[in-house]
């Protein structure tokens, strides 16, 4: 039996009437291209400003200069002082570099597990995965475990953590045989707050202020550990990976978003096709929250906004989703470490204090919906 299931109404706008369908997909397709090429305008932008940002500010001319000299090879002087291109490309391009792809990999995800559990309110913690990542985290601060990692100890504790939340989610919501939504749901919340329970008692366990202080400025988010080094370089494989693969599972996403039955009668398996984006959604998100601390809300608002310009279908939504969610990252981190110079904000509390506005306005919504 072919896996891949074929287009159904109900996807694409104009479906259903044969005068209209292709007219209205045309158009479709044209306004996604124009806005995935405005976004993706957008972010290139975004990065080179966003570099040049900062205690010491950089021309975007400079930015650009010092980025063509070393990547594309430009012949002569890169321009600006010696300072202001070790200030360019050892400290803020791997920075910014990684705010991209952390948004990008938190918006897919959310995206993903919104369609998975077909929930709106779903996003990358609810499967206890960012809580892991920040128990691993925090015994590898306060008590020095990883230290095998070297160098990368508390990115690799915290990816074990992670790995070892989505393990335990998996096993218990296949308890009785099948993956469904609900108990996806039930089994993420549940240990999401075991592990946060843990977390504390290593923090009060620890006796230590100023261990206790950089876990807690970690689990808010921080871009600070961006280096040109095997972070930046597994962040950028793993989402770019994650992209790729959603991308051909997109379909199926749409099916299993409409229903367990729908899924079933266009040949794709709910419980397997969960299972499946579990495994991808854990890697990605594992790897994210390892490299940058738990950063909230870019999974369940980013996902939303997508969909209000492009629509249900994944294949839209997705790529939209990604560009959206690295300019918004981008700009979070930018107010993040300029907002209090020379203090950093963790970035969470930027992402927080545009995420629960959202949140409210889309239970407001819900709630005038349902009246």
């Amino acid at each position: 039996m072919n896996t891949t299931p074929p287009r159904f109404r109900g996807v694409e706008p104009g479906a259903g009437r044969p005068g209209s369908d292709d007219l209205g997909r045309q158009q479709e397709r044209r306004r996604g291209a124009f806005l995935l090429t405005a976004l993706g305008l957008a972010l290139a932008a975004s990065l080179v400003l966003a570099v040049g940002i900062g205690a010491v500010r950089i021309a975007p001319a400079t930015v650009a200069g010092v980025v063509g000299h070393v990547v594309l090879g430009v012949p002569g002087t890169p321009p600006g002082t010696g300072s202001e291109v070790a200030i360019v490309w050892q400290v803020r391009v791997p920075r910014v570099l990684l705010a991209a792809l952390v948004g990008a990999g938190l918006a897919v995800t959310g995206a993903t597990l919104q369609a998975m559990v077909r929930n709106v309110l779903a996003d990358p913690y609810l499967l206890g995965v960012t809580s892991g990542a920040s128990t691993g985290a925090a015994a590898a601060i306060l008590f020095g475990v990883g230290a095998a990692f070297g160098d990368n100890a508390l990115a690799g504790s915290a990816f074990v953590g992670a790995m070892g939340a989505s393990l335990v989610v998996f096993l218990v919501a296949r308890a009785a045989g099948r993956v469904t939504s609900v108990r996806l749901l039930l089994a993420g919340v549940a240990v999401g707050y075991a592990l946060y329970a843990a977390t504390s008692f290593l923090i009060f366990a620890a006796d230590s202020a100023e261990g206790a202080r950089s876990v807690m400025f970690w689990l808010l988010g921080s871009l600070s550990l961006a280096r040109w080094s095997s972070p930046l370089a597994v962040v950028a494989v793993v989402v770019l990976g994650t992209v790729a693969l959603l991308l051909v599972w997109s379909q199926r996403l749409d099916a299993l978003a409409i229903g367990d039955e729908t899924a079933l009668t266009l040949g794709v398996s709910p419980t397997r096709l969960r299972a499946q984006l579990l495994v991808v959604v854990s890697l990605c998100v594992g790897a994210v929250v390892a490299a940058a601390g738990g950063i909230g809300f870019v999974g369940l608002v980013i996902p939303h906004v997508a969909r209000r310009h492009v629509g249900a279908a994944h294949h839209r939504v997705l790529p939209v989703s990604a560009l959206t969610g690295a300019i918004f990252l981008v700009w979070a981190d930018v107010v993040a470490r300029t907002v209090l110079q020379p203090r950093e904000l963790p970035i969470g509390i930027i992402t927080a204090l545009v995420g629960a506005p959202f949140l409210l306005l889309l239970v407001r919504r819900f709630h005038a919906a349902s009246a």
